[in-house]
């Protein structure tokens, strides 16, 4: 895992993720109300509908959701419902299933995880993550 202090959608990486819940609307719609995800879903219009269906179908897990601008977005789940605060055991599993993503040198660009709408501390998950992750995978903030 490397950082950089950057804007998560300036990148020439082979992959964003987007930091998720697991809670699908009534419509089919995840939630994306806030973060990297409502900044994805006013970039990529249905993205919503997209990740709504994946999860209804598969559960909250990592998944390529769409390619957009020479790269491919992958939902990272850190909470299983909006509301909640973000779960470091579900990040834990986020960065596992991540991790089959990377492959051939491919960069992958993760937000700091939880740390945002999530309400957890970057000095508290880092120390988790960072075994998790290659060096492949570049974590981003402002």
């Amino acid at each position: 895992m490397r950082e950089y202090r950057g804007n998560l959608w300036d990148t020439m990486a082979g992959g964003i993720c987007i930091t998720t819940n697991g809670y699908v609307k009534p419509n089919g719609r995840a939630v994306m109300g806030r973060g990297c995800a409502l900044e994805a879903k006013e970039r990529i219009p249905g993205i919503d509908k997209i990740l709504g269906r994946v999860i209804k179908s598969q559960g909250n897990h990592v998944f390529p959701l769409i390619e957009y601008n020479r790269y491919m977005v992958y939902s990272f789940p850190v909470k299983h419902n909006w509301w909640e605060k973000a779960d470091i055991e579900l990040i834990k599993r986020s960065c596992q299933e991540l991790c089959k993503f990377v492959y051939d040198g491919r960069v992958i660009v993760l937000p700091r995880p939880g740390c945002g709408n999530g309400r957890l501390k970057w000095e508290n998950v880092k120390p988790v993550i960072e075994p998790l992750l290659t060096n492949n995978v570049v974590v981003v903030y402002k």
